[in-house]
């Protein structure tokens, strides 16, 4: 057996003799005949030594989830609740997100989300074998973003605290995989003072279990308020606490939605300008890419000029969203574009 192979094996999990390793699913097996004969991904070099990559997993929900989408939402939110296993039917599996990651993509730092892997958090032994499993691909966890959770912000004093208890496990997951932060969802109801005001008391909360254990909370311009940039960043200038900032995404900021559309938006640069002093992470959203290989609706090289004006260092993640490409596709062009605005800046 070739060395190639012996390491890629190392990093599924699998022997020379074809054993699994602890945590292994017959998925993974899968994985490993499609991929053992594959050319090796080129790990693109990153110019500006003041960034580094890493890959947003919800840049394959498609491949993770397959048709289990294809009612909604909606339904999609009530199987999680009693069955989630169930919802992973796609060609990939999360289990196999580490490798994927590394061997596809030549990405080493990766951000989970906690949809895929909804009824395993008090697990131990799954994501100590999770672990194994990074350490076999060389690959660090950088953030976990924890969704179906409840509001940081609920203007309900009661599901603010049960919101808070939810969020909790997700630290330990995070301590126990070495992961910097956990993102949450801070908006809530109310106008927007009362809800800047219960989003605080939220995010105090889960500071006092999150900070001692080395862990950061983050909130991201994910809808509603939370896409308001000058409302994001007055949470957290108020919250006032070194262990609490933002996760800058490119593309979140519609405040309102309809069905098919959003109703009311907030100017991306301007948003950008305004969360950016208190960025613990940046989330590059991408939807398209024209022949020139930018991306159709975001201007990267502005918003990277934005980034680095800031004075934020350290990971930029990918995080396809479009349907004109695939996203094996869509991610290795939005990785391209970054590398070509970090050489520019």
């Amino acid at each position: 057996m070739d060395k190639n192979r012996r390491v890629f094996l190392k990093r599924l999990g699998i022997s020379a003799a074809g054993t699994l390793a602890i945590g292994a699913t017959p998925l993974l097996s899968a994985y490993a005949e499609k991929f053992a004969s594959a050319p090796k991904a080129v790990v693109h070099a990153t110019a500006d030594s003041d960034f580094k990559i890493s890959l947003t997993q919800w840049a394959l929900h498609r491949s993770f989830l397959g048709d289990s989408i294809a009612k909604g939402w909606g339904v999609f939110a009530d199987v999680l609740q009693v069955n989630p296993d169930s919802l992973y039917i796609g060609s990939l599996h999360p289990d196999n997100f580490p490798a994927i990651a590394a061997d596809t993509f030549g990405i080493y730092n990766i951000e989970l989300v906690n949809t895929f892997y909804y009824g395993k958090v008090r697990n131990h032994a799954y994501w100590d074998a999770f672990k194994t499993k990074c350490d076999q691909s060389d690959v660090s966890v950088g953030l976990i973003l924890c969704d179906v959770l409840g509001n940081i912000g609920d203007a309900d004093e009661a599901n603010r605290i049960e919101a808070v208890e939810k969020h909790q496990p997700w630290v330990d997951v995070a301590v126990k995989l070495g992961a910097r932060a956990i993102r949450v969802n801070a908006a809530g109801s109310g106008d927007a003072k009362v809800a800047a005001a219960n989003a605080v008391d939220g995010l105090q909360q889960l500071l006092a279990y999150a900070q001692p254990r080395g862990v950061d909370v983050i909130v991201e311009n994910h809808g509603g308020y939370s896409s308001d940039g000058q409302w994001v960043s007055g949470v957290i200038k108020t919250v006032d606490n070194a262990h609490c900032g933002t996760l800058a995404d490119f593309g979140n900021f519609c405040i309102e939605r309809t069905a098919t559309s959003c109703a009311r938006g907030y100017d991306r640069y301007k948003g950008m300008n305004e969360i950016m002093p208190y960025a613990k992470g940046v989330s590059a959203k991408s939807y398209g890419f024209d022949a020139a290989g930018n991306e159709t609706r975001i201007d990267f090289m502005r918003m990277m000029n934005i980034v680095k004006k800031s004075g934020y260092k350290g990971y930029v993640g990918i995080e396809y969203e479009g349907s004109g490409l695939s996203e094996e596709a869509g991610i290795k062009a939005t990785h391209t574009l970054l590398n070509k605005c970090f050489a520019a800046l």
